[in-house]
């Protein structure tokens, strides 16, 4: 009860700090529209300083937000990260990921790989009301998932990183999309590759990024198989020391039946609040969660990703640094800029519904 009633007067205090953040960030806003009344970007272009005078203290008021989502919940800095992923993915980081069904319009939301399973939207919209309030029709959603997915990420120790800028917001939604291009949790490495090759991104991105596993948490249903259906060429081949065999006895525990599909297990079982190298080092170990985790190792023929595994799980430096290349990298996917799309007052609907 103590735990509790310490972070509910953190997270009071902190939720103050933001507000008064927010006074100071409309006095700011209203005089720099004074000295400016149109952005200082260049056309078509993402900027590191977008909104400098446009909303000057909007990276700050996320950054509070999400310390205080993070704080309640230590498990919605996964999925504050894998909504960046998840909408980067389906016609590019445009924010279609928050969109709503409406009229003919179905949501990515209610897409096989979504349904049931992303959240923190709640956590967007609170961001989204709390910048209107600052800067009206200012901070696309796109850019704030973007910023989220850094300072989540931040939050439970990884790296920190500038972020590109100057993103809108997508008119329309992609159910097929989402259907399509969002990599399944029992993907072939063939699969991932191709799949990441269509995003514009390499193998190397595809390491790098899967490293995101190392916080957050999956249900029984993504990686049920992995416990059931036993690949005797992964086991008695590369798992020379018979640590696969363990590890699913460790899972089966929380799996042990269909009506526990929905029960959740870390997606990475030593460090599963930390992000860090340690899904690496889980990988060379045999304990990779997902499918799509395993096979990085045990699919990979010609042993180049291997040597990229290895470099990771001996260097958290070096994960950090090509992390942040290739999440950059990805929020630059066929992003909307200039005079493209909206910036929305509401992420889950279109301006003029």
């Amino acid at each position: 009860m103590e735990r509790w009633n310490i972070i509910n007067r953190s997270g009071t205090e902190q939720y103050q700090k933001m507000r008064r953040l927010i006074e100071v960030a409309v006095v700011l806003t209203m005089l720099m529209m004074m000295k400016s009344s149109l952005a200082t970007s260049d056309e078509g272009l993402l900027q590191l300083d977008f909104y400098k005078e446009t909303c000057p203290l909007a990276e700050e008021i996320i950054g509070r937000m999400v310390e205080i989502a993070v704080l309640k919940d230590p498990r919605m800095a996964a999925s504050l990260l894998r909504l960046h992923f998840h909408d980067c993915f389906v016609l590019g980081c445009d924010a279609s990921v928050l969109l709503d069904s409406h009229g003919d319009m179905i949501s990515e939301k209610e897409a096989g790989p979504n349904l049931n399973s992303i959240r923190g939207f709640l956590v967007i919209d609170e961001i989204k009301s709390l910048l209107e309030e600052a800067c009206p029709l200012t901070v696309s959603c796109a850019d704030i998932l973007a910023i989220v997915a850094r300072d989540a990420v931040y939050t439970r120790g990884g790296p920190r990183w500038m972020v590109w800028l100057g993103r809108r917001d997508s008119l329309k939604a992609s159910f097929d999309g989402a259907n399509q291009f969002i990599p399944a949790p029992n993907s072939s490495l063939l699969g991932l590759i191709s799949n990441f090759k269509q995003q514009g991104l390499d193998i190397q991105d595809l390491v790098a990024l899967s490293g995101s596993h190392t916080i957050g948490k999956a249900r029984c249903l993504s990686f049920k198989e992995r416990i059931d259906q036993v690949n005797p060429i992964e086991v008695h081949s590369y798992d020379k020391y018979k640590r696969y065999n363990t590890f699913r006895k460790t899972l089966r525990s929380t799996c042990s039946d269909s009506g526990r599909d929905s029960e959740l297990a870390p997606l990475d079982l030593k460090t599963p609040s930390r992000f860090d190298n340690h899904y690496y080092i889980n990988l060379l170990e045999g304990k990779g969660l997902l499918g799509s985790d395993n096979v990085l190792v045990s699919e990979d023929e010609e042993g180049e990703i291997i040597k990229q595994v290895w470099s990771y799980a001996s260097n958290q430096d070096l994960f950090f640094d090509s992390f942040v290349k290739s999440i950059v990298k990805m929020g630059n996917i066929n992003v909307l800029t200039g005079h493209q799309g909206e910036i929305r007052k509401n992420c889950r609907l279109i301006n003029n519904y």
